[in-house]
């Protein structure tokens, strides 16, 4: 591969925000409602944003500075005088009016009203929160750490949760929250947005097992010009090397005779459909 070297340094903020945006994607939305001391209601969309923890359950997200200005966002303000957020999870069918939301309005005009959105009074928060959320976390707002003065500089608002809204229909038959029916939405560079629920895949979390890993693959697997890096992945992801006792009662319709090539062309597909065993048992040509 080639690369194209970067010093943050040596190109405009612009141009690294779009950069940075661009690689770092998808990002995870919070929709976030605040108000001031005279009572102003604001709600806006932040894609800096995470969870970092969750004994205590604690949220962060951003409201940089603008980079063109040097000014700060109104949910920025909010949160100085006012030590409450309820951070809003935006999903698909919100994504338009959520938009709408993070137009620069003039302080005191309320995105709820301006986007058409619902607002619901919250339990413990002053903020309300938008009733079509299918999440909302109230919190409290622990810490604000300002990485900067200059324009494009982050405002960390570090969130504890102390109550959660969740619509019982986005859970499934054990009460857990069923992505497909969260339908979430990430931010991307420019105005491209990613929607899971079209694009969902699972990846077995290797937390209960210890993988040999791919440096204990054989030479002639590990160096396969078919097999890729997830190939390898998913082959190392297994306590050992399978014995041909084990992989007996697998089924698997191809020829002895065929040539290396080939046996790994189909692994590959093989493991594509995340049949692990059977691909061990074609690159051992059991």
């Amino acid at each position: 591969m080639s690369y194209k070297e970067v010093d943050p340094k040596s190109i405009k903020t612009p141009e690294l925000h779009a950069l940075l945006l661009g690689a770092i994607a998808p990002r995870p939305i919070a929709f976030a409602s605040t108000i001031d001391k005279e009572g102003n209601v604001n709600l806006s969309p932040f894609s800096f944003f995470n969870v970092f923890g969750s004994n205590p359950p604690i949220l962060i997200f951003s409201p940089a500075r603008r980079g063109r200005n040097n000014t700060t966002k109104h949910s920025y303000d909010n949160v100085k005088e006012i030590a409450e957020v309820v951070i809003n999870i935006a999903n698909y069918p919100m994504v338009e009016q959520m938009s709408l939301a993070s137009t620069e309005y003039d302080k005191g005009v309320n995105e709820f009203v301006k986007a058409g959105f619902t607002q619901a009074n919250s339990t413990k928060v002053k903020p309300p929160r938008v009733a079509e959320s299918p999440v909302a976390f109230e919190c409290k707002v622990k810490q604000v750490i300002e990485t900067g003065e200059d324009g494009g500089a982050g405002n960390l608002v570090i969130c504890e949760v102390i109550h959660i809204h969740i619509d019982e229909e986005i859970l499934d038959e054990n009460g857990k929250i069923d992505p497909l029916k969260l339908d979430p939405i990430g931010r991307l560079g420019g105005n491209w947005y990613s929607r899971s629920k079209n694009a969902l895949f699972e990846v077995e979390k290797p937390l209960q097992k210890l993988g040999i890993g791919v440096d204990a693959l054989p030479n002639e697997i590990k160096n396969s010009r078919f097999l890729t890096g997830n190939d390898l992945g998913k082959l190392g992801n297994i306590e050992k090397i399978p014995e041909r006792k084990e992989l007996q009662e697998i089924s698997i319709n191809f020829s002895s005779s065929a040539n290396s090539e080939e046996i790994h062309a189909l692994a590959h597909h093989l493991l594509e459909d995340n049949k692990v065993m059977e691909a061990w048992k074609v690159l051992l040509n059991f």
